[in-house]
């Protein structure tokens, strides 16, 4: 439970350093710093931190830059036994990138894990989705984005292999951005874009602003924010 605090707490202190400080939105992405306690940081592998205090330290490591390497984040896009690249990438397609995934098709039932090796590496686990004439349209561009993020577990520790010693494959594509590796190439894809980013976040604060979805009418109003914040380096204000 102390971890499952310090992940949310993390996030919150990073996102509240960026409101506070007026910086880079895109600095989500790409903070070159965290706010970490002796337990988070010894999670993490980042010496030097002790006591219960969240203090702010540099990230040295480029896969832990931004909250793509946050616990928080991995950990609600797993399932309790092991990741899902299907959450993840979901998520990364509405959340981040601003261009979320249709929902499923109407009757079409769920894939039956239980006739799938769980010793199998999870992209052949996953492989009956994009075999499926039914399930593949959405799958081929939902997989690759969650496979990217693979050096995760469930809880958000990096890993190189997955049971039986199986080196982890973290090739990935990004609709638009083509094809790329681990966590780092989703990052600069990502970073290459910056207004589809900042629109998604603008779409989501104007969400909490006026206490409603965002319609189609409101486009013209997203367009002038993030228009305007990209004169200014994307800064929050």
């Amino acid at each position: 439970d102390n971890l499952r605090q310090g992940f949310r707490r993390e996030t919150e202190l990073l996102f509240g350093s960026i409101v506070r400080e007026d910086r880079n939105v895109l600095d989500l992405l790409r903070a070159d710093y965290t706010f970490v306690n002796e337990r988070l940081a010894r999670h993490y592998g980042i010496p030097g931190v002790y006591g219960s205090r969240f203090r702010r330290v540099p990230v040295t490591d480029d896969a832990r830059r931004g909250i793509l390497g946050q616990g928080s984040m991995l950990a609600v896009t797993s399932y309790a036994t092991r990741t899902s690249p299907i959450i993840r990438g979901v998520w990364v397609l509405g959340s981040i990138f601003g261009a979320p995934s249709p929902p499923p098709l109407p009757n079409v039932p769920s894939l039956d894990e239980g006739t799938v090796s769980a010793s199998l590496p999870m992209r052949e686990r996953l492989a009956a989705h994009r075999n499926n004439a039914v399930c593949a349209s959405c799958h081929r561009t939902i997989d690759p984005v969650g496979f990217s993020l693979e050096n995760f577990n469930a809880i958000g520790q990096w890993r190189d292999h997955e049971a039986n010693d199986v080196p982890i494959d973290v090739s990935g594509a990004l609709p638009g951005a083509g094809e790329l590796h681990g966590v780092a190439g989703l990052e600069d894809a990502l970073l290459r874009r910056p207004e589809l980013f900042a629109g998604t976040l603008t779409e989501k604060l104007l969400t909490f602003a006026l206490g409603r979805g965002v319609e189609y009418y409101d486009a013209p109003a997203v367009r002038r924010i993030v228009g305007n914040a990209a004169k200014d380096g994307y800064r929050f204000s």
